[in-house]
């Protein structure tokens, strides 16, 4: 939440210095990108006394995209006009890690973010992100929408980011370029995309799989080109991105069920008086229902479509020997009392 001319000299003064070490271009490529960016929506924004920049790598149309537009009509609304959110899908501001770190310093206001990028710094997010963790989707929402997902959030503040809400990233499935997976016999060997995350890595290792941590933008074309062989998402994400295109089998093992998380910038979210800060966490928890029905919704044509393209779409799948060469992910993982607590008030809930 700041005005362009505080954009700019976040950009180019000392408080750049973090995200250097040893990437000065690569960062100051994505920087300026974030201020052209911004500067594309000057006119609109003049209107309004606050404007909130949000980032999310999915494209416009994408039902996380389509909340957050959500969540500022309702501060719109609820603010005559004084609150204003800026929508950047497609990763017009950088792929999730770049954005993170930019939420982290406060040159871009909210983000929706997947969880797996997190683990490695908000120790709590690692529980969600387990293979198996959730019994359904259903099962997802009880943990989340009660004290457990409180406490998720709160999670995030220490980190510089405050957590507002919790969006569906559906059921997440293999899918590949070579041949159909029924079992850990066919998913051996295979070089499989994961997010930045130690738990999906170690999740895919201990299925046999060789993993290979790629930004979501790169996936498509480095199963084109056989530089990996397949990876793992939901639905409407093998979809949108066109992966079915170049990765012709789906098995529906459904291995993760991990919500994502809609974040603000710590240092934003100070600026912000207390009663702004209330009406921007009830619209964030506000646009939830909205999205999920959304999600559901496209979840059913992205099925769809999917189908009438002739995809391979496997079923006949046995979970267990899945579930079963988990243990080794959870007990490297698992390891605080925090974690383990967590672990078993999730598996204890109904």
């Amino acid at each position: 939440m700041t005005s362009h001319t505080g954009l700019l000299s976040r950009l180019t003064g000392s408080d750049t210095e973090p995200f250097m070490g040893g990437e000065t271009m690569k960062v100051t490529k994505t920087l300026t990108a974030a201020l052209l960016a911004s500067a594309a929506f000057i006119g609109q924004a003049a209107a309004c006394e606050i404007t909130l920049r949000s980032s999310d790598t999915h494209p416009d149309g994408y039902p996380t995209v389509e909340a957050v537009k959500y969540m500022g009509e309702l501060l719109q609304e609820r603010t005559d006009g004084r609150i204003c959110v800026e929508v950047f899908h497609s990763a017009q501001l950088g792929e999730e890690r770049d954005t993170i770190e930019q939420t982290r310093f406060g040159v871009i206001d909210m983000n929706r973010v997947s969880m797996g990028p997190f683990n490695n710094l908000v120790e709590e997010t690692k529980v969600v992100s387990l293979p198996f963790i959730f019994r359904s989707v259903e099962h997802m929402h009880t943990v989340m929408d009660g004290p457990i997902g409180d406490e998720i959030l709160a999670a995030f503040e220490p980190h510089d980011l405050v957590g507002l809400a919790y969006f569906d990233g559906g059921s997440r499935s293999f899918y590949n370029s070579q041949r159909p997976i029924r079992s850990l016999e066919d998913v051996a060997g295979m070089r499989m995309r994961v997010m930045q995350s130690d738990i999906f890595v170690d999740m895919m290792s201990a299925m046999g799989a060789s993993a290979t941590p790629l930004p979501y933008g790169e996936v498509y074309s480095s199963i084109q080109t056989g530089v990996i062989d397949g990876a793992e998402n939901n639905w409407p994400s093998y979809e949108s991105s066109g992966h079915f295109e170049v990765a012709g089998y789906y098995t529906l093992n459904e291995h993760l069920i991990v919500p994502e998380i809609l974040v603000m910038s710590k240092s934003t979210w100070d600026e912000l008086s207390e009663e702004d800060q209330q009406l921007v966490r009830q619209a964030a928890k506000d646009s939830v229902p909205v999205m999920r029905e959304m999600w559901a919704e496209r979840e059913a044509k992205s099925e769809e479509m999917v189908r009438a393209a002739g995809v391979e779409i496997i079923t006949d799948i046995d979970k267990t020997p899945f579930i079963e060469a988990m243990g080794p992910v959870y007990e490297k993982h698992v390891t605080s009392e925090v974690l383990k607590d967590l672990v078993a008030r999730i598996q204890a809930t109904e």
